[in-house]
């Protein structure tokens, strides 16, 4: 069920409001181009400076407008177990397929520390769990004998792995299964990562280049790799463009190139420098996005 590209979904806004006529036309738009599921409410999706009543009402939003075609992803993480299982609890209610479940930020726990925070969720609602590791924001990583240990939750169904080590999808592979879903968190190392055992990607890029994203992950999933590096040969510029600033800033502003939507970010996040932005422009002319200027 959760395979291909999934798309980690910006939230848009309007002077400083949820855009909500917005959400929607990207929810649309990720349709059209033959996205495979969506993420809103992740980290892409700014998250972290959205209530809980905006956050909801975001991903009510995307489940209402995607309207079964493609399976949504609610992001429902914190460092708070009990506001993550709070955010679970509603993602259910509101008809999610999953939720994703960052691991705990801030906090550092410990292996025994990050099994207990899943398997309380896991034992409080019945919805599926993705196990979202990102040391890059947690400053914690959940090894992969973690992994396996957490995996054994009957609502654990799979991984977003950005942590960029291809060897985990292998060790996940030894230690879980072949059935045990592993999704791409690294736009980068997203051909790889399929190569050696994933079934596709929750994508930043795909935000901006959903077509080929999505053409990109079909050809991955068929084993038709010459066609999937030359589509990543195309996208890896904008794979990394889109992080010369912090995220979700230069997917945003992308985004407004391209004529999607506006740029607009929540504070703390502010707008990509010009050398960020220009990087995007090349990058999106590499891919064959935007003319030459």
């Amino acid at each position: 069920m959760f395979k291909g590209s999934i798309t980690a979904l910006v939230t848009p806004f309007k002077n400083g409001a949820v855009d909500e006529d917005q959400v929607v036309a990207l929810t649309e738009r990720q349709i059209a181009a033959g996205t495979h599921g969506l993420v809103p409410c992740g980290t892409t999706g700014e998250s972290a400076t959205l209530t809980f009543e905006e956050h909801m009402r975001v991903v009510e939003i995307v489940i209402e407008t995607a309207g079964g075609h493609i399976p949504v992803i609610a992001g429902t993480g914190s460092n708070s177990t009990a506001v993550a299982i709070q955010n679970q609890k509603r993602a259910k209610e509101l008809g999610a397929d999953a939720g994703l479940v960052v691991a705990p930020y801030y906090n550092k726990p410990n292996a025994e520390g990050l099994y207990q925070h899943f398997k309380a969720i896991n034992d409080a609602v019945d919805l599926p769990i993705i196990v979202y590791n990102v040391p890059g924001r947690t400053v914690v990583d959940i090894d992969a004998d973690t992994v396996a240990r957490i995996a054994e939750l009957g609502q654990v169904v799979g991984i977003k792995d950005a942590t960029g080590d291809m060897g985990r999808v292998s060790a996940h592979r030894r230690l879980i299964g072949h059935d045990f879903v592993q999704l791409s968190g690294d736009d980068p190392t997203a051909l790889g990562f399929n190569a050696t055992g994933g079934v596709g990607a929750i994508s930043v890029t795909s935000n901006v280049a959903p077509a080929l994203c999505a053409q990109f992950q079909d050809a991955t999933l068929k084993g038709d790799w010459g066609t999937a590096r030359e589509i990543n040969d195309k996208l890896l510029p904008l794979h990394y463009a889109l992080f010369t600033s912090s995220s979700p800033g230069p997917t945003k502003y992308a985004m407004s190139v391209l004529g999607v939507m506006n740029s607009e970010l929540r504070l703390p996040l502010t707008e990509p420098n010009e050398a960020s932005n220009a990087a995007v422009r090349e990058a999106l002319v590499i891919a064959g996005l935007l003319d030459q200027a």
